[in-house]
């Protein structure tokens, strides 16, 4: 049965983000379930709406020992002021043996005993004094101050930064010091940086920089905008296995176009968004030797978002540590995209402050007029404070940074990593992922490479390799000739109401498909596998009807 809509409707539609094209399948499906006749006020068949990757899992742990801090905040605030409804700041002074003697008061409290058991590990791991520390969790999490440090909380960017080394850097850190800046959530570093690296003219508009792609679609977007149209060079994973699947893996020639000192910056997603790989050590080993050779001043950045999804992960940020700027959020691991916590991370040894402090005079002069109300020697600026003060025009630099709640939140999110249960959460989360995969796969008939680095979060689905592995090349080119790429997805969600999102999107292949493994229940991933199977023989039997059809060997 084909879509109702004419190909010229599909052409139009395709050209939107794939986040938006997405609410259009919303709505087709959406309108589908309201013309079928349902028992008892239900519809006849749910909407499966793998389009997006809010996770349906959430770390419970954390949350508790956050929620318990709040009560002793409370008490702490009432114990410099006892008024209705009135309290003062938590005072410094012996507040660490006032926390240990509310612990012991309150056992029955969920999250007593994971927060005594952060502080505990904190405290022990990195050096901290403990009223110090007690004192800093306190008072943020009543959010009665700014931010101070307006970058980040000094005890929560150790913690966070021990985080980093763990998940990120595989527990081999390079040496230098790493940086953190505390943002809201992975999308605000990426806008800061973009913004950032304008305003101190380390990227001019029209620059060219590199993408390596498929790659989340705001990295796609923004060079689009006017503010910065820059020149993209697509380094494109464009590997097939031998039995014709494709691998998502990047040819030793693609990385190469880096090589060209032209390109001034790479964004990298790694894992990758949506095949969800890990970058390999070939490709990290052969952009590192373009580094120390070809491009020396090339920029990094890398999303690791994905890094904890696959067992000893390592960030390129840890191998090139002076050209690579990281952001990381911990939306995805731990179920807290409403959370907005993420971080940016720039070693102290790094080539952006290098070419800052070789600009010509001029340009040393414009940005220390830019930067000239916040010290006497603006020119001393690391790059690290000035995406901070960018992050509020400069001028509210004295009000900038993350909440402190948000603080707390990301350092018991990372405290509770270090724990027994935080590992044990961790292999939990892959287990699900990967059954996912595995149930979506067997639904739709189809195969993928074996691949270690597979983080398994999104799948990215080559239908047109799909097609030409089972049927021949003839029925891959009977659909390219008469169908568009996005035709699918349109069928998927006006006769099974499933929603995916085109892989094209993501400067994938244009006949590709993104599911996210991470949003459903384990079985909803064996339905949709069966739908798109269904979708896919329609296409083979309207090919068989064709003209003239071609039998394949296959």
């Amino acid at each position: 049965m084909k879509t109702s809509f004419t190909r010229e409707e599909i052409q139009s539609f395709a050209q939107l983000s794939p986040f938006e094209l997405k609410d259009k399948f919303i709505q087709i499906a959406t309108a589908v379930q309201e013309d079928e006749p349902g028992q008892k006020g239900t519809t006849a068949r749910a909407m499966l709406n793998a389009g997006r990757g809010n996770p349906n899992w959430i770390a419970t742990g954390p949350r508790e020992a956050f929620y318990a801090l709040g009560y002793f905040a409370l008490e702490e605030s009432r114990r410099v002021w006892t008024a209705d409804n009135l309290g003062g700041m938590p005072e410094k002074s012996a507040i660490a043996a006032r926390f240990d003697s509310w612990a012991r008061h309150h056992p029955e409290l969920p999250g007593v005993e994971m927060l005594q058991r952060c502080v505990d590990l904190a405290v022990a791991r990195f050096g901290f004094d403990r009223d110090a520390y007690v004192h800093e969790l306190t008072d943020a999490i009543t959010g009665d101050n700014y931010p101070v440090p307006d970058r980040m909380l000094v005890h929560a960017e150790e913690v966070v930064r021990g985080y980093v080394a763990d998940e990120m850097f595989d527990r081999r850190p390079p040496a230098d010091n790493l940086s953190l800046f505390a943002t809201e959530g992975g999308t605000a570093a990426m806008c800061y940086i973009f913004d950032s690296l304008m305003k101190n003219g380390i990227l001019k508009k029209g620059d060219k920089i590199a993408l390596m792609t498929p790659v989340f679609t705001p990295y796609i977007e923004i060079p689009e905008l006017d503010t910065f149209e820059f020149e993209v060079v697509n380094v494109k994973a464009s590997l097939f296995s031998e039995a014709g699947v494709r691998e998502w893996r990047y040819p030793e020639e693609e990385v190469a176009k880096l090589a060209d000192p032209s390109v001034k910056m790479v964004c990298i997603v790694n894992p990758s968004n949506p095949p969800s790989l890990a970058l390999s050590e070939r490709v990290a080993g052969q952009i590192k030797s373009i580094v120390d050779t070809s491009n020396p001043n090339l920029l990094i950045v890398t999303d690791d978002v994905y890094g904890t999804f696959v067992p000893n992960f390592r960030s390129i940020a840890a191998d090139i540590p002076r050209n690579t700027l990281l952001v990381y959020s911990y939306s995805k691991h731990y179920g807290c995209t409403g959370w907005r916590l993420g971080v940016i991370g720039l070693h102290d040894d790094n080539v952006i402050d290098e070419m800052i402090a070789n600009f010509p005079q001029d340009q040393k002069d414009r940005l220390a007029k830019r930067y000239g109300t916040l010290t006497l020697e603006p020119e001393k600026i690391r790059f690290i404070d000035r995406l901070v003060a960018d992050s509020r025009s400069v001028a509210l630099n004295h009000t900038a940074g993350l909440s402190l709640p948000q603080q707390v939140m990301m350092s018991l999110f990372s405290l509770f990593d270090m724990l027994e249960e935080g590992q044990e959460y961790k292999v939990r989360l892959r287990q699900i992922v990967h059954r996912r995969l595995d149930l979506l796969l067997e639904g739709a008939q189809m195969k993928i490479s074996e691949d270690a680095g597979r983080a398994a979060y999104y799948i990215e689905l080559d239908l047109l390799a799909e097609a030409e592995r089972v049927h021949g090349k003839d029925f891959a080119d009977f659909l390219e000739a008469n169908y568009e790429p996005v035709d699918p997805l349109f069928r998927l969600a006006e006769q099974t109401s499933v929603v995916l999102l085109n892989g094209g999107g993501f400067e994938g292949p244009q006949w590709s498909v993104r599911v996210s493994l991470a949003n459903l229940d384990d079985l909803d991933y064996l339905k949709i596998g069966h739908h798109l199977r269904q979708i896919f023989e329609q296409y083979a039997e309207e090919w068989a009807h064709s003209a003239h059809p071609v039998d394949s060997a296959n």
